[in-house]
Order: C-alpha cells, then sequence, then structure tokens
C-alpha cells in the first residue's frame, strides 16, 4: 500500500448508492455520516478477526478518497480538486453491536482492521470521478459491482458538503458508501475489493485489497453491551429485506381485480369506512383495472427559498419514480393544483420500466399525449404544460399524504378502474375481499331472477324466501 498513513479522520457516508438506498428501502435526502478511528486501518493481505460469540461481520466494498490539502468551505464543483488519491476501502460492521452503537457505528465498525484500505492509490489527477467503478469478490464470486453514475452525491458534493463544519486535513480519508450486495462473512472466508477506472487510458487499478476472515477467541466480558442479533439485524446484515406482516399476494391481487370497485366500496361503507376514495381524478387507461400497495410522494407549495433547497439535484419526485417497484402503486400529494405538472413522460416511463402498477396524481400532468399512450394508468387531475416549480416544491416520499380528499399511507392498498379510486387498510383487505365476491355473487342471481321477470320488491335486498332461494342457486352451481 502506498500514500496513506495515519490519517487523522476517516469520515464514512451512511447510503450513497442508488442500489443499496433501493436494497434498504430509504433514500436520503442529502447525505449522511460517521466517523471510524484511524486504529481500525489494516492492509491489503491482513487477517480480521471475527469476534469470538458473534456472527453478522458484514464486508462493504468502498471507493475510498484521500484528502490531498487542506479544504474548508468549497463548493461542489471545486470538491474534487481536494482529492489527491483514490484507492479500494472494506468497511466492515458487526451488527451484533448496532443496537449499542444507536447509529454512530462506533463500536460495531471502528474495531480493530475493520478498514481495510489499498493496495494502491490511484492519482485522482488522472481520474474522472464519474467513471470509476468499485467490485468486491467473496471466496472468488464476484458478490458487488457498482460505478460512480449510481452515486446519489457525487464525491464532489460529499466535500463540500464537509468542508462547510470542519477543515479536511492532508491524508483524511472519506469512504464514500456501498453498493448493492454487502453480505456477511464467515471465519475461513477471502473478503477483495477493487477500484479500477475501466474507460481511462490503461484501465488504472488499485489491484485487490485482500481480507482473510478468522475467528476470534477472546470473548466479551461482561461489562458494556454484549453483542446480540434478531431477525432484523440479520434481514440487513445479509442484504434480504424482511417479509412484510402483511403482502399483497398474487391471491390477493386477482381476487381484488375480479371485483368492481363499486363493489369494494360498499363492503368498506358498511365497515364504517366513507372516506376512503380518491376522488376527482381521470384515468388515462380507464378500461385498466389498477390493484397495488401505495408508496407516497408529497409537494409542498412552492417557495422560492425551499425549491431552491429542494427542487434541484436528486429530489424526493426523482427518488420517488425511481423507487417505486413492480406491483406498486405512486399516489402524489399536490393539494388538488391543476396549475403545473407534477409527472410527466419521462418520470412516468420509469415508473412503468420498474412494473409500477399505477400513478395517482391530484395534481397536473405534463405531456399528457405520451403519458396516456403508455401502458401504465396515471389518474390525474388534468394536463398542464408547466413545470413543477410552477407551484410545487417536492418535499418528501413514504409519509402518510392527502390525495384527492384521501388520506394514504404507505401500504395502503389502491384499487382503481373508470368508477374511481379506494384506498383500503391491508388489514381489511381479506374480508372485504371475501364480502365483495359474495356480494357480486348474491347480485348476480338477483340480475338474473330480475331479467326473468321477477318483481325487486322483496328481491332487493333478499328477504328470508329469496335468500333460501339463493342458497339453492349458489349450491347448484
Amino acid at each position: 500500500m502506498s500514500d496513506i498513513g495515519h490519517p487523522g479522520k476517516i469520515i464514512a457516508v451512511h447510503l450513497n448508492y442508488r442500489s443499496r438506498a433501493a436494497q434498504r428501502g430509504r433514500t436520503p435526502a442529502q447525505p449522511s455520516y460517521f466517523f471510524k478511528p484511524s486504529s481500525s486501518i489494516a492492509h491489503s493481505g491482513g487477517e480480521l478477526e471475527r469476534p469470538a460469540g458473534t456472527e453478522l461481520l458484514a464486508f462493504e466494498g468502498e471507493i475510498a478518497l484521500v484528502i490531498g490539502r487542506p479544504t474548508r468551505r468549497v463548493t461542489p464543483e471545486e470538491g474534487w480538486a481536494a482529492v489527491s488519491g483514490v484507492t479500494a476501502a472494506n468497511d466492515f460492521g458487526l451488527y451484533d453491536l448496532r443496537a449499542a452503537d444507536k447509529g454512530s457505528n462506533v463500536r460495531s465498525k471502528g474495531g480493530d482492521g475493520f478498514t481495510p484500505l489499498g493496495p494502491v492509490v490511484l492519482p485522482a489527477a488522472s481520474l474522472d470521478p464519474g467513471a470509476l467503478r468499485v467490485r468486491t469478490w467473496l471466496n472468488g464470486e464476484l458478490v458487488q459491482e457498482g460505478t460512480t453514475d449510481d452515486l446519489l452525491f457525487p464525491f464532489g458534493r460529499l466535500v463540500a458538503d464537509l468542508s462547510q463544519l470542519m477543515t479536511l486535513e492532508p491524508g483524511d480519508v472519506i469512504l464514500t458508501g456501498t453498493p448493492a450486495g454487502s453480505s456477511v462473512t464467515q471465519p475461513g472466508d477471502t473478503v477483495e475489493v477493487e477500484v479500477d477506472a475501466p474507460s481511462a487510458p490503461g484501465a488504472p487499478t488499485t489491484g485487490r485489497l485482500v481480507t482473510r476472515i478468522v475467528e476470534g477467541t477472546i470473548p466479551f466480558g461482561d461489562f458494556g453491551t454484549k453483542p446480540a442479533v434478531d431477525d432484523h439485524q440479520r434481514a440487513e446484515a445479509y442484504g434480504t429485506p424482511e417479509e412484510p406482516a402483511w403482502k399483497l399476494t398474487d391471491d390477493r391481487r386477482a381476487k381484488l381485480a375480479s371485483v368492481a370497485t363499486a363493489t369494494l366500496s360498499s363492503q368498506l361503507r358498511k365497515r364504517g369506512l366513507n372516506n376512503v376514495s380518491i376522488d376527482g381524478l381521470t384515468s388515462t387507461r380507464p378500461g385498466t383495472k389498477v390493484v397495488g400497495t401505495a408508496r407516497t410522494l408529497r409537494y409542498v407549495p412552492n417557495r422560492e427559498d425551499l425549491f431552491a433547497s429542494h427542487g434541484g439535484g436528486y429530489n424526493a419526485q426523482k427518488r420517488a419514480f425511481d423507487a417505486v417497484g413492480a406491483g406498486e402503486v405512486l399516489v402524489i400529494e399536490a393539494r388538488g393544483e391543476r396549475g403545473s405538472g407534477t409527472v410527466g413522460d419521462v418520470l412516468a416511463l420509469r415508473a412503468q420500466v420498474n412494473g409500477a402498477a399505477g400513478i395517482v396524481t391530484d395534481g397536473g400532468v405534463r405531456d399528457l399525449e405520451v403519458v396516456a399512450a403508455l401502458d401504465i394508468p396515471t389518474f390525474h387531475n388534468g394536463p398542464h404544460p408547466a413545470v413543477l416549480g410552477r407551484r410545487h416544491v417536492p418535499w418528501d416520499t413514504d409519509v402518510t399524504i392527502a390525495c384527492g380528499g384521501a388520506t394514504v399511507q404507505p401500504g395502503d392498498v389502491i384499487v382503481g378502474d373508470a368508477d374511481g379510486l379506494l384506498v383500503i387498510p391491508p388489514a381489511l383487505v381479506d374480508e372485504v375481499v371475501a364480502d365483495a365476491i359474495e356480494q357480486e355473487r348474491e347480485e348476480e342471481f338477483i340480475a338474473e331472477q330480475v331479467a326473468q321477470g321477477a318483481p325487486v320488491d322483496g328481491l332487493f335486498p333478499m328477504n328470508a324466501e329469496w335468500k333460501e332461494r339463493y342458497r339453492a342457486w349458489s349450491t347448484q352451481r
């Protein structure tokens, strides 16, 4: 290893790759950081001890920046010039101790040897910071690969942000985040990390940073918080999201799609839920039934200073359309304001490519003709050619919102068609859809009897005599 001495500061970014944010299920609006001690630095080829009595020692392959000059209050455009070198890093963490740290990562990521760096530092002046790649291998198998065009916060922005409050000094190291694919190591494993610039002349590379995992033999004492794990920590460490307590399964989705929105509405009303319709919107595909779980996006009224701070870059609107997943419905709060667009053709296409079931906004739509030509249904409050900033500031995502007069929470079930849109609390879905299916079966019987000349009195709704006839009819079918 060269050009890495004993840095005064090691600063790590919590989340900085879109792929990792999607894996975690949360996308930060701004970067956040934690410190690692310089005593955690290790060299390539060394051994890292998984402490005795622990289970979840996880690797995170990262690009490390080495600061080359005293840096204070620089702009994002000036930030990269403060970097003298780039190398590979492995930001090891012990999930068994996360609860003890309350987010600070002091113990979970500060252990001796928990920050291997190297083996070669590449001169930053010869590199394009937007064209770097980081890869990680576990026992020879490629498990992580990320490029800097996937960053939420570019390197220059990180340097500028940190330099607002502290002087970055020569030799300081910034760990810039890890892409998706981080997981858990076991004693006997070998982890390798490499940073390179594959499109640059000569394809410069740091070489592989090699760490071998060994089992520790000295247990933790009876003082201090002891290691502890649960299913949540296991899911986070292994990179596998926990199964939600309730899930919109294919069977539930099919049952909801099989009944009319009007029928579901009547069943919700029987349960005292009269304010669960999203009103006043038009669908670009009125013949298409929408069934999905809600992801939410909230706009606030435009204020010039707030739009300057929240409207540009990777703002809440872009994050929401990147994050909406297969079978989900992106529901947008725009306060019923029709005086600007809240979604246009590019973002609607992004949701469609992601497999989203639909888009719902109580604001306007730009590029309506193009949006209407897409396969994804978009419920909207009318067309408008103006851009977002005329009326709105994209504010936050995955929070409780109001849309079309209804309250929508992330995870609520959205069902919509030409008759309108409903919000169904997940806990009620099974009983509501079961009763809706039965209601439509009854209505089929009633319609059949009316078609044959029966009067509606006593039939609609059914009295005891007609109910008995209905039971016999149902048995035959």
